[in-house]
C-alpha cells in the first residue's frame, strides 16, 4: 500500500512540475511576440497619423512672394464674384439657369476665400477680411474698391452701380457680360501663380481656378446667346 501511495505522489508530483515548465516556456515565447507585434505596429500608426495629416490639407509655410501676391489678390476678386451674384440673386425675373449659375459662384467662391485666407495666415501674413476693408490693403499700395476695377477683370463701382439697377433678363445679361470678363482675369492672375509661383497649395488652387472658370466662361457664353 505504501509503494503504491508513494508512486501515486510522484506522479501527481511530476504532473505539476511538466504543467509549471510548461506555462513558463508560453509565457517566455508569448513575451517577443508581443514585443514584435508592438514594433511592427508602432510605424504603421505613424504611418497612418502621418497620411491623416496630409489629408487634412495642412498648409505647407514653403511660398515665395508670388504666393502672397495671389491670395491677397484673388480674394477681393472672389469677393467681388460673390457680391455680384449676391445682387443678382436679390432680383426678381432673371432666368433659372443664371440664377442656379450664380448660386455656384457663390458656392464655390466662398470656400476658396476662406482656404486663400488660411494659405496667408500659414505665411505669416494678415487675411483678407472684405473687398472693402481689406487687412492687406496697405501692402497693396493702398487701393480701394473703385481704383480695383479694370484690374484683372474687376468691375468698377460703375459697373457695379450699373448691375444693381438693371433688371430682368437685362440684367442677367449684364451680370453674365461682366462675369466673364471677371472670369478671365482670374484665369490670368491663377496662371502667373502657376508659372511663377512656389507653394504646392496655391499652385493646385490656381490650376483648378483656371480649369473651373474656364468652363464657367464656355457655360456663360451660351447663356448669353440663349437669353
Amino acid at each position: 500500500m505504501k509503494r503504491t501511495l508513494i508512486l501515486s505522489t510522484l506522479a501527481v508530483a511530476s504532473t505539476l512540475t511538466l504543467a509549471a515548465c510548461g506555462e513558463a516556456t508560453d509565457a517566455t515565447t508569448s513575451a517577443p511576440t508581443s514585443a514584435t507585434s508592438t514594433a511592427t505596429t508602432t510605424p504603421e500608426t505613424t504611418e497612418t497619423t502621418t497620411a491623416t495629416t496630409e489629408a487634412d490639407g495642412e498648409i505647407s509655410a514653403d511660398h515665395n512672394d508670388a504666393d502672397i501676391m495671389f491670395a491677397q489678390m484673388m480674394i477681393p476678386h472672389h469677393q467681388q464674384a460673390v457680391e455680384m451674384s449676391e445682387t443678382l440673386l436679390a432680383k426678381e425675373g432673371i432666368p433659372a439657369q443664371v440664377v442656379e449659375f450664380a448660386q455656384g459662384v457663390i458656392d464655390a467662391q466662398g470656400p476658396e476665400i476662406d482656404r486663400m485666407n488660411a494659405m496667408l495666415e500659414a505665411w505669416d501674413q494678415q487675411p483678407v477680411t472684405d473687398s472693402g476693408g481689406m487687412g492687406t490693403m496697405d501692402e497693396m499700395g493702398g487701393m480701394d474698391h473703385g481704383e480695383m476695377g479694370g484690374m484683372s477683370g474687376m468691375m468698377s463701382q460703375e459697373d457695379m452701380t450699373a448691375l444693381e439697377e438693371a433688371q430682368g433678363t437685362e440684367a442677367a445679361r449684364l451680370y453674365l457680360e461682366q462675369m466673364t470678363a471677371h472670369h478671365e482675369g482670374a484665369v490670368d492672375m491663377a496662371r502667373d501663380e502657376v508659372a511663377d509661383g512656389q507653394n504646392p497649395h496655391a499652385i493646385t488652387l490656381a490650376e483648378q481656378v483656371i480649369n473651373d472658370q474656364e468652363a464657367e466662361i464656355a457655360q456663360m457664353q451660351q447663356m448669353l446667346t440663349d437669353l
